[in-house]
């Protein structure tokens, strides 16, 4: 699939980051655009930035408000999807919705591990198994699913459990990479890739917390606070000493931190992607930082989780992903 002008592109977190990109360069190749977010003005955001840039006569860009962990949210999503793009196939699925949190598997409540389980890995799924069927009425197909480098090496920092996200991006790996035999057999009009980034530029650090939270709002609420105490008790036990006011300033360091200190921008990583998907590239790594990581981890698999391993990784990368 060389060229995207005409077909149908179905994102998940379509509201910011990745998602927002990716929507942002297909449609300006004239690519129709069916994206979810559980924020609406996420979203409304998007469709400004890519209305802004000029959409040809006929081309379609829809909005989904849906929480892809959620069965009833993903089928009534595909049911729109169909209906507003008046089209019983889609042609590109982006797998892209994630989210931070649950972090330490000791520590940390179940319901905030699960939660992040359910977005990274159950949105990945519940979301090919909806819109596989449509995909194969298409005379192509592309499935792309955002793993992560923690789909390979399920660390951050030495001193920052990662259990959940990581656990959750190995099993988008495992899944794509077991797909390409299944589509090869059963579809193969239909490819797939798994993405594997590094440190990119996005708000994924402040949205967490907002999406375990429920909050909408621009304000830090008490119980955005109170996981951020959790995350920083898994490596700190005098976390509860902390004041509130200095967690919120250590939420609002490190979202900013995440955001404008990556060495590679969203923008940058939905390019790389979709050259990915052009070139059928079933393997996509995105960002200097990943391929390093890879390929120290390949090198040296026994040392892969050691602070030594950490720090040569880091200071070769510039990474300051956790710190």
């Amino acid at each position: 699939m060389k060229d995207f002008a005409g077909r149908i592109a179905v994102i998940t977190g379509g509201g910011t980051g990745m998602g927002r990109e990716l929507a942002r360069q297909l449609a300006a190749e004239g690519c129709n655009i069916a994206m979810c977010d559980v924020s609406g003005g996420a979203m409304a955001e998007t469709r400004r930035l890519c209305e802004a840039a000029g959409l040809s006569q006929g081309q379609r860009l829809t909005s989904h408000i849906a929480d892809v962990s959620q069965e009833a949210d993903v089928a009534r999503f595909r049911d729109e999807v169909e209906r507003d793009h008046e089209s019983d196939r889609i042609h590109l699925l982006f797998n892209n919705a994630g989210i931070g949190g649950g972090g330490s598997f000791i520590v940390n409540g179940r319901d905030e591990w699960e939660r992040t389980f359910d977005i990274c890995w159950g949105g990945v799924y519940r979301c090919t198994r909806a819109f596989l069927p449509m995909m194969r009425r298409a005379d192509a197909g592309h499935i792309v699913n955002t793993s992560s480098v923690n789909g390979f090496w399920a660390f951050i920092a030495p001193d920052i459990p990662q259990t959940a996200y990581a656990a959750a991006k190995f099993a988008v790996k495992g899944f794509t990479e077991a797909l390409i035999t299944d589509l090869r057999l059963n579809a193969p009009h239909i490819k797939c890739s798994v993405v594997m980034p590094g440190h990119i530029g996005t708000s994924i650090a402040s949205n967490s917390l907002k999406v375990q939270t429920g909050n909408q709002g621009d304000e830090i609420t008490p119980r955005e606070i109170e996981l951020a105490r959790k995350r920083i008790a898994a490596r700190n036990p005098q976390a509860d000493k902390i004041p509130d006011e200095e967690i919120r300033k250590m939420i609002l360091e490190r979202a900013r931190r995440f955001l404008e200190d990556a060495p590679t921008s969203a923008a940058e990583a939905a390019t790389i992607i979709l050259d990915g998907v052009r070139n059928e590239r079933w393997r996509i790594l995105v960002g200097r930082d990943a391929e390093l990581i890879d390929e120290l981890v390949r090198a040296t698999p026994d040392q892969a989780y050691e602070k030594d391993f950490f720090a040569a990784f880091a200071a070769k990368a510039g990474w300051t992903v956790g710190r």
